[in-house]
């Protein structure tokens, strides 16, 4: 009998339990190369935070994305383990061929297919909290949410996030902080730095074992005057602060947490645009009325920026898939529109990227989709931004970052390239949490 219950207390053990993991906070930096940080003084930026991780922590060189390298597939990505196809979040906007949706995006957690790492924090009986990550309306598993969302930049945008948050919370919140949450929509440092204080506060009040937090301003900078620019390095080095103020404020809550930055994908110096619009419109494979608006489609381009899925209303029509593969053929072979390769449906399943498309696009470097404009499209010209993702995985310049510090994490170790699908079951095994579906084994930080 005393061996039999000291197995059985030997083996208990052994089992890890909420008790036994370190909190996380797990901090995402929108358009955060990596180069930015590991050759920051070579490149003239200043940040001491983030280079903590470098120094203190564990890092990788690269971080590979997924089809397409977009905010929402990655962000969900870094929460699941899992590649767009299956996870469900294949754009950052949902598909909306006639234009009702009002450029609605993917906002709604229920649209995501497989478990998160709140649920399963949650599971493991950890409190978990959150600050505008993406696809984060209504997420199960999350104690305390301000979950991403806007319409129209109206007031009225603030009532809907008192709506869809956690009850009296962003009131609390806005009391200790003093001042208002930033609208949804502020894209700009200051909205970051208001977010990051947001965040400081929900630790100090709730010290959640497991929370989130978004920035995004870098990424509205390289949209806006392109990656590399004393702009853009002017926003990282405010936000690196920001890093250091959460950074403080999670050592206070739990000394022994572990931190992780990550990003969801690089940036492309852009020049140019080429609009499938306009090509789909010519071959009347989408009508438009004297407005502008669509009145009917046969094919339809699902856009991300420097890629484009291409939706047949009509999978199963060969003579229909014949047709667009002809007018991207012919677009391809001019080299004004900058078409990288079109890849069918064996690639696309290949590439774990949106399985509703016939077709997925890449574009060259430095070229980028065109929004819808109605009969007045042109084809191509000079690209409306001068920085742009979204492309498929791969590149040097796409790469997303990642970086990690905190109990038992070794110092000064370098991962070298990793799977973005690999980060969410790595900080799910820190958590004391599991992530089943995670189509990647966690990384060993030994």
């Amino acid at each position: 009998m005393k061996k039999t219950a000291f197995l059985a207390l030997a083996m208990a053990s052994c089992v890890p339990t909420a008790a036994l993991a370190e909190p996380v906070l797990l901090i995402s930096i929108d358009g955060l190369r990596p180069g930015d940080v590991l050759e920051a003084q070579k490149r003239g930026l200043s940040l001491p935070n983030l280079r903590r991780f470098v120094t203190e922590g564990t890092h990788a060189s690269g971080v590979t994305g997924v089809l397409p390298t977009l905010t929402y597939p990655s962000h969900t990505t870094l929460m699941t383990g899992v590649a767009p196809a299956r996870h469900g979040i294949v754009s950052n906007n949902s598909f909306d061929p006639m234009q009702i949706n009002q450029g609605g995006w993917y906002w709604y957690a229920q649209d995501v297919k497989v478990p998160t790492l709140w649920q399963a924090a949650a599971k493991a009986g950890l409190s978990t909290g959150n600050i505008h990550w993406p696809v984060s309306v209504a997420a199960k598993g999350v104690t305390w949410n301000l979950p991403q969302i806007w319409r129209t930049g109206h007031a009225d945008d603030a009532l809907l996030l008192d709506a869809l948050a956690t009850p009296g919370l962003k009131a609390d919140l806005e009391k200790a902080v003093g001042q208002p949450y930033a609208m949804g929509i502020d894209e700009s440092l200051a909205g970051d730095e208001n977010r990051g204080r947001f965040a400081g506060a929900l630790i100090a009040a709730h010290k959640p074992d497991f929370l989130t937090v978004y920035l995004t301003a870098l990424d509205h900078e390289q949209h806006a005057q392109g990656p590399d620019t004393p702009e853009a390095h002017a926003v990282l080095e405010r936000i690196d602060a920001i890093v250091g103020w959460l950074v403080a404020a999670e050592r206070q809550a739990h000394p022994d947490a572990v931190i992780a930055v990550v990003s969801d994908h690089g940036f492309e110096a852009t020049n140019r645009f080429v609009s499938f619009f306009r090509a789909f419109i010519d071959a009347g494979l989408i009508a438009v009325d004297k407005g502008g608006k669509v009145t009917s489609w046969d094919a339809m381009p699902w856009i991300s920026g420097g890629s484009a899925a291409i939706v047949l209303a009509r999978p199963e029509d060969k003579a229909l898939a014949a047709r667009v593969k002809a007018v991207l053929d012919r677009m391809a072979a001019d080299p004004a529109n900058g078409i990288d390769r079109i890849a069918d449906r064996a690639e696309i399943a290949r590439m774990e990227g949106n399985p509703d498309a016939t077709y997925y696009v890449n574009l060259k470097p430095g070229v980028v989709t065109d929004v819808f404009r109605g009969a007045g499209t042109p084809l191509n010209g000079p690209a409306p931004v001068k920085g742009m993702h979204g492309y498929f995985p791969g590149p040097a310049h796409l790469q997303a970052t990642f970086l990690l510090m905190g109990k038992g994490v070794p110092a000064g170790k370098d991962l070298g390239q990793i799977d973005m699908r690999a980060i969410a079951p790595t900080l799910a095994k820190i958590m004391g949490a599991t992530l089943p579906d995670a189509e990647a084994a966690a990384i060993d930080l030994r």
